[in-house]
């Protein structure tokens, strides 16, 4: 058989050894002692007739498939420099093993984009690898090729649903990991999950879907959950909408491209598709019945969900991040309209400093958005599970010039992932490299041994404790010095359990 250990004679060479994998062998290249594979397929092309529908098996190829560049990444409004296609499920691993025997954790990493754009190939998988870890990224589809119901396509599908193809693509993905990665030196066994905004939103749902059983041990989710309520009207937070209105939503959207059969929507261009996608619910995963079965917030009361060690946070600014506004009357009119009967309790929580938008006030943003969906995920699943929770809070300073809007603000959505992937360019902060260091170390001893201390203390490494709902306790990662501290803002955020707890008796 074709495996890991044919790469060790060619190490000093730029070109790997070849690997059996699902569908032929590829080859892929090594890299400052590193073995890369590029752009292997997961999946059939989901293209014409396989457009709108779940992931089918890959083509058998013949001969050596060069693995030693990125796939083409999704379609999507933004576009990625030009190599972008409908023909897009590919991943890529990262290994530094030597041998099979090895058996190293297994970390796949799921981009985020608002479910509308990413690319998997925006992201060097290196750092991680280095300190013993495989490390996997994939794509997925997103906007409307990813995210679209439609009653043509559910009535065509086995389980009568339609819409969260991208969520099936990761699932199809990791299937392909547990079959193919211990040709790699990775343990199937060992496999952690992790991603940030939409892609953490996306562990957060694979943490709930019976389709993603078995597949990982560890999730690893930055600034993503999903523990809104279902509603036909988004917000951040309470972005989920039922299978019923998603499909009039479709229906009404294909009138609007001359598109009512499944034949003419699958006719219309994958760049019109596209261009059509908004960022901010233009395409979103629906609960379905299926992939995603209920309200997650009733999965995890009732514990059905995939219990799985969990290391999940959010950064400290990320109110400054999505419908952010400096206008005080501007502010209370969006609260009102979005809050109704709680509009006023949380006004009090999260108040103005005087008459002025500040940080306290963003952070009803940041709560609804990302803080209150962590918290309660951790707290839902010390209530109904039996693995750990660890949570984090990141919180390290930007440092805004004077004379930017933004002076004085801390971290927003997004700044975390170059820490995690070692990719933080020298700025104005002088302890951001050290920060990255902390939360390597953290992040890989997770995937190691689901716990972000490690086996062993390290004394250079401050400890992290598990998240418990008594005296609840948090890890603030900042480079002054990761230290534990109590959750940001709880006695506001029971406020905004309660507007939750109304909104989801309301729909």
């Amino acid at each position: 058989m074709v495996a890991l250990a044919a790469m060790t004679c060619n190490a000093q060479t730029k070109n790997a050894g070849q690997v059996k994998v699902t569908g032929g062998v590829i080859q892929g290249v090594v890299e400052d002692g590193m073995m890369i594979f590029k752009g292997i397929p997961f999946a059939a092309p989901p293209v014409g007739e396989l457009r709108w529908k779940a992931p089918q098996p890959v083509i058998p190829w013949d001969g050596v498939r060069q693995a030693d560049k990125f796939g083409p990444s999704p379609m999507s409004g933004m576009g990625f420099g030009g190599n972008a296609s409908e023909d897009c499920l590919y991943l890529n691993v990262w290994t530094p093993a030597k041998t099979l025997k090895e058996k190293l954790p297994v970390m796949v990493w799921i981009y985020g984009g608002g479910f509308s754009m990413g690319t998997s190939s925006s992201y060097n998988g290196a750092p991680l690898a280095r300190e013993g870890v495989v490390l996997v990224t994939i794509n997925y589809r997103v906007g409307r090729l990813g995210f679209f119901a439609h009653p043509a396509l559910s009535a065509e599908n086995p389980e009568h649903v339609s819409g969260n193809y991208g969520i099936l693509d990761q699932i199809a993905a990791l299937r392909w990991v547990k079959a193919n990665i211990a040709q790699f030196g990775g343990d199937p066994s060992k496999v952690t999950i992790f991603g940030e905004s939409a892609g953490g939103i996306s562990v957060s749902m694979l943490c709930a879907s019976p389709l993603a059983k078995g597949l990982f041990r560890g999730a690893i989710s930055q600034s993503g959950s999903s523990f809104g309520p279902i509603r036909p009207k988004s917000y951040p937070g309470e972005n989920m909408k039922s299978l019923a209105q998603s499909e009039k939503e479709g229906e009404e959207y294909g009138k609007s491209m001359n598109a009512t059969t499944a034949k003419e929507l699958r006719a219309l261009s994958a760049a019109d598709l596209s261009r059509q996608t908004v960022v901010t619910g233009g395409a979103w995963p629906i609960v379905d019945g299926y992939v995603i079965p209920d309200d997650q917030y009733k999965l995890y009361e009732a514990g059905r969900y995939n219990d799985v060690a969990l290391l999940i946070g959010y950064n400290s600014d990320e109110g400054d991040s999505f419908g952010f506004t400096e206008d005080p009357n501007q502010h209370i009119a969006s609260v009102r309209e979005r809050y109704e009967d709680y509009a006023d309790r949380l006004l009090a929580v999260y108040p103005l400093e005087d008459g002025k938008v500040t940080k306290t006030t963003r952070d009803l943003g940041r709560d609804a958005a990302f803080g209150w969906g962590t918290w309660t995920w951790g707290r839902l699943q010390n209530q109904t599970g039996k693995q750990p929770v660890y949570m984090y809070y990141f919180d390290q300073d930007p440092m805004y010039r004077q004379g930017d809007r933004r002076y004085g603000h801390r971290s927003p959505h997004g700044q975390d992932v170059d820490f995690v992937f070692q990719s933080v360019r020298p700025g104005s902060n002088p302890t951001d490299q050290a920060l990255a260091k902390y939360m390597l170390k953290y992040w890989t001893n997770f995937a190691k041994d689901c716990n972000p201390n490690g086996k062993k203390s390290d004394p250079q490494l401050p400890t992290w404790p598990q998240f418990k709902n008594q005296n609840s306790q948090v890890m603030v990662l900042t480079g002054e010095g990761p230290h534990p501290a109590p959750v940001a803002s709880e006695d506001a955020m029971w406020v905004l359990d309660k507007y939750f707890a109304w909104r989801r008796s309301q729909e």
